[in-house]
């Protein structure tokens, strides 16, 4: 692990915004999330597969269900503990390790490496985006692809805004954004807050609730081409940009900025 303690490593944070990031609809979307990556690399029955910041295992589950060999690696070892459970509920065979993104390597052992959900460009120093690309490179068979969905910066220009709110489940979260530099991050402050009553919202007053959580982060952002050089200058041999996992080009309609790299 990083000794610099930066915030992802923080486990309190990842535990108490798993509500948020990991609730019904995110799982219920993972059947379609893999269907399109299937379609989107081609990829062989029994791969080998890698899940690069895999979480809670949401998508490596849901992989090894189809018959893929599946390693996840994550840092936040209360996700990993979960998927783990959740192999054994499923009967499905997966391993799980904890491991940083910056040094993890298990060369040429993969056909496939995913990082998805927008869990690239959140290191302080570029640095460091560089050494996982060229370690996820690595650990790619030749021909091997990597799938990297995050947000363009194309996209979080067209869709920026100050800060909003909204209710999930049992919170209330408030959002703000920030841009850094010249659009070279986005600082994201999220608040959440328990419903009192159900319905009511933001009307109902949060001055008198308990917040149960409010953290702030940087995410680098990549303009499309900038990606396409980082990822070649980690050594990838090709690189095909789309605006969406289901292969929609990166245009004023793309809803994320997906990169498949192929060693």
């Amino acid at each position: 692990m990083n000794s610099g303690g930066e915030w992802f490593e923080d486990e309190d944070f990842w535990t108490a915004y798993a509500p948020l990031m990991f609730d019904e609809a995110r799982w219920a979307e993972v059947p379609a999330v893999v269907d399109a990556i299937e379609a989107l690399v081609a990829l062989k029955p029994g791969s080998a597969v890698l899940d690069a910041c895999c979480g809670p295992g949401r998508h490596s589950l849901e992989l090894a269900s189809r018959g893929y060999r599946v390693t996840g690696i994550d840092i936040t070892l209360p996700y990993l503990e979960a998927a783990r459970e959740s192999a054994t509920a499923w009967g499905v065979e997966a391993e799980f390790l904890r491991a940083d993104l910056r040094s993890f390597v298990r060369p040429r052992a993969f056909d496939l490496a995913l990082n998805l959900y927008t869990s690239f460009g959140y290191f302080a120093d570029p640095a460091d985006d560089r050494a996982a690309l060229e370690r996820l490179r690595a650990s790619l068979s030749p021909g091997g692809a990597l799938v990297l969905e995050t947000v363009g910066k194309e996209v979080a220009a067209r869709d920026f805004v100050d800060g909003e709110w909204f209710e999930r489940g049992e919170w209330i979260v408030l959002t703000q954004f920030e841009v850094v530099g010249a659009w070279e991050g986005l600082r994201n402050r999220w608040v959440m807050i328990p419903r009192e009553g159900g319905a009511g919202g933001k009307q109902a007053g949060e001055a008198g609730r308990k917040v149960s959580a409010d953290r702030s982060f940087v995410l680098r952002l990549y303009s499309a081409t900038e990606m396409r050089s980082s990822l070649m200058e980690a050594g990838f041999r090709s690189v095909e940009l789309y605006g969406s996992l289901e292969g929609s080009p990166y245009d004023q309609r793309a809803k994320s900025l997906v990169a498949v790299a192929r060693s």
